[in-house]
């Protein structure tokens, strides 16, 4: 992944590409939803939230992962308070460790010790037994199970990029030690960025509160030009081949329909408060290279009271890129990025950015991805736990479910889901062959 600490794909190339005002990604659904489908009635409201962590007590962070995004997140982290440090570095390749050491050194001023940097793929224990607080989890999608249950098992606060799993059976495991975090009293923020923007989170409040009637569906969209590939070097094993090039095999990243269109379908779950009870869809793979992932997909939802959305998403240059919130209410639909119409077409609200160097009543401008790191470390240092761990194990859920019943060609429920034993990937890892892992695209009806 390339080394820009403050680019999430640039900002998801499909957001808006001016500043961004914070809003937290770590409050979990005010009136959230649970399993069962509880339908909310409370109204909503936004919470006060800080530009900048405050002042307290000196917190230490590692990071496992150090690619650009890993390298990313320590940056964010940083920039989010004061007497915040990163003393340890997690990583199964060097390169990519040097080259975050000398990201930290050269923007930071930040030098991490020898001692303190670990290689291979036990190296998140011992960077969890290097003296921290905080962890950063931003290695492929695929480790991040056994990552946040080490991590809870430790007792350390988190901030995890999503997706944070790539089958049931890790995001099972995920739910399982989000449920012992929040016993714990640990503060989880997850990588969803759209919770960290303000344009989001106020239309929200706004459909939630009722103001264009009652939510009737969704059309959701992400269409885009293909990710990075990287060619197998002839001195490469199966699995260090793999591992760099991980966003175009499934095993690790989950489809490009887990690991990037989570963004939007989360903005989905978000505003539903509920989870579909089944999955139609289908998709396929035109002009991908290398990988055995898809590059497009088509998946509808089902509801337990029967309403619908429609959720696509695409990776192919030279097409029409597009990014599509389409939120429907019965009097009514909203552009979850800020606007509400009425059933004639008609704009009635828009959200207003402050104008350059300005500030709003409430919030600063600031960068969602230091956002994110704000929201944790103030939740740690004034003891306002928060946690949105359980909600992201449900998002990642979800793009799952839509996955399966677009490699299948068939419909999967919420219940088969959640009982299915689909695990991908090794279990055993090591720089060679990579075990119970087959090269294939996978064919829908076979």
């Amino acid at each position: 992944m390339q080394n820009n600490q403050f680019s999430r794909r640039n900002f998801l190339k499909s957001t808006i590409a001016a500043s961004t005002v914070g809003v937290t990604a770590g409050i979990p659904l005010l009136n959230s939803c649970t399993p069962q489908n509880k339908q909310s009635t409370k109204t909503i409201q936004v919470p006060q939230l800080l530009n900048r962590a405050p002042d307290g007590k000196k917190i230490k962070a590692g990071l496992v992962g150090c690619g650009g995004r890993g390298t990313g997140a320590a940056i964010d982290f940083l920039n989010s308070g004061s007497d915040l440090e990163i003393v340890a570095l997690g990583d199964v390749f060097e390169d990519k460790m040097n080259a975050c050491r000398e990201i930290l050194k050269k923007d930071k001023g930040v030098e991490i010790p020898d001692d303190k940097c670990f290689i291979g793929f036990d190296s998140y224990e011992k960077v969890l037994d290097s003296g921290i607080d905080v962890i950063l989890l931003c290695t492929p999608p695929h480790f991040r199970p056994a990552h946040v249950e080490a991590a809870v098992n430790a007792r350390k606060h988190i901030f995890m990029e999503k997706p944070i799993a790539v089958d049931p059976v890790g995001a099972r495991k995920v739910l399982a030690a989000a449920k012992r975090s929040k016993s714990l009293g640990l503060n989880i923020v997850s990588g969803t960025i759209r919770r960290s923007q303000k344009d989001y989170i106020m239309t929200r409040e706004k459909v939630l509160n009722g103001e264009i009637g009652d939510i009737t569906g969704a059309h959701i969209i992400r269409n885009g030009g293909a990710l990075w590939h990287i060619k197998k070097r002839p001195e490469w094993t199966d699995m260090e081949y793999m591992l760099r090039n991980w966003v175009n095999f499934c095993w690790l990243s989950g489809d490009h329909i887990a690991e990037q269109f989570i963004h939007e379908v989360d903005v989905m779950n978000w505003y539903m408060e509920k989870y579909p009870i089944k999955a139609s869809g289908w998709g396929g793979r035109q002009r991908r290279v290398t990988g055995d992932q898809y590059d497009h997909f088509s998946i509808d939802f089902l509801y337990d009271n029967g309403m619908r959305t429609h959720c696509a998403a695409r990776q192919i240059d030279g097409c029409t890129n597009s990014k599509v919130e389409h939120i429907s209410c019965s009097n009514g639909y909203a552009d979850a990025s800020g606007r509400l119409y009425d059933l004639k077409g008609e704009l009635i609200w828009e959200y207003q950015w402050p104008g350059e160097g300005e500030k709003d009543s409430e919030w600063e401008v600031t960068n969602p991805f230091v956002q994110e790191h704000i929201n944790l470390v103030t939740a740690i240092r004034t003891g306002e736990n928060i946690n949105d761990s359980e909600e992201q194990v449900y998002s990642t859920l979800t793009t799952i479910m839509g996955r399966m019943a677009a490699y299948t060609g068939k419909d999967i429920t919420w219940e088969e889901l959640m009982n299915s034993d689909l695990y991908l990937g090794p279990k055993v890892y090591v720089m060679g062959k990579v075990d119970n892992v087959v090269e294939e695209i996978p064919l829908a009806g076979v």
